[in-house]
């Protein structure tokens, strides 16, 4: 059921005549001044924001403005038009924050699997113009202040099979070349500048490897950026859509946002004298 404090599918883009839309939480808790865009999951190819209804909850009653976009599957129009999808919700946010209560340098990023890797490549390409959509307004950035991605994948590869990467044919359009193979992989963006990522993943994920989320990982401290790895034994692909793991994901991800974003002075740590 759809709450008082919740708008339902608010056009933020169109492409042509297809509307694109997005779900907006405002917080139900006392407001912290961020936001959080949610991306969804389902291999590129199906799923909708409606899967995250209880994470961006979740987010709301912590305090963010939660935003959850829908963008182009890729049997309605391959790669890029998802990360053109992306980019255009971020500008959306952004060009929004004052109506919807939040500063927009303090948007944030959340995603899900092939989520995941959008909001990876959006946080780290997000200078890049090779990723923007033909009608992009290139005036407004599309920076983020952090990303959390579960189970992302982040390499796309063609050919030999390589360690932590995903078969560039999985996302249709990305395996055209190797260029284009290179620019939908969010491990190619990998430099100090990167926002703040935290990374979840499980141990027995036999979708994506969690060697994707390691690689990364260790790609981003070898470049000086500010990472976070949680590695949960024994979990499958999916395990953030489980009732009873979802809370315990979802009060980590909050927790991350709170502290790099929301309201760092909070986390300030003062050791003990002596």
């Amino acid at each position: 059921m759809t709450q008082p404090s919740e708008q339902k599918n608010v056009v933020y883009a169109r492409v042509g005549d297809r509307p694109l839309h997005m779900d907006i939480y405002a917080p139900t808790g006392p407001s912290n001044g961020a936001a959080v865009l949610l991306v969804h999951g389902g291999a590129w190819r199906q799923g909708s924001k409606d899967i995250l209804v209880e994470h961006a909850r979740h987010l709301a009653r912590d305090g963010f403005v939660a935003l959850a976009c829908e963008y182009r599957l890729t049997p309605e129009a391959h790669w890029p038009a998802q990360i053109h999808d992306v980019r255009a919700a971020i500008r959306w946010a952004r060009t929004k924050a004052a109506d919807l209560g939040f500063d927009a340098d303090r948007l944030c990023l959340q995603g899900h699997s092939a989520g995941a890797h959008l909001v990876l490549l959006a946080a780290g390409a997000a200078g890049d113009a090779r990723l923007d959509g033909p009608d992009a307004d290139t005036s407004i950035p599309t920076a983020c202040a952090a990303v959390a991605a579960v189970y992302p994948p982040v390499l796309m590869y063609r050919g030999e099979r390589q360690s932590g990467g995903v078969p560039a044919s999985a996302l249709p359009g990305s395996d055209l070349t190797d260029e284009t193979a290179e620019l939908a992989s969010p491990i190619t963006y990998v430099s100090a500048d990167f926002p703040p990522v935290m990374l979840l993943h499980g141990d027995a994920d036999k979708v994506v490897p969690v060697s994707a989320s390691r690689r990364f990982e260790e790609a981003l401290r070898r470049a000086g950026g500010q990472v976070d790895l949680h590695v949960f034994n024994g979990l499958p692909h999916g395990f953030g859509n489980h009732p009873e793991i979802r809370p315990m994901m979802m009060t980590m991800i909050s927790g991350f946002f709170r502290r790099r974003v929301g309201a760092p002075e909070a986390f300030v740590f003062a050791p003990p004298p002596g």
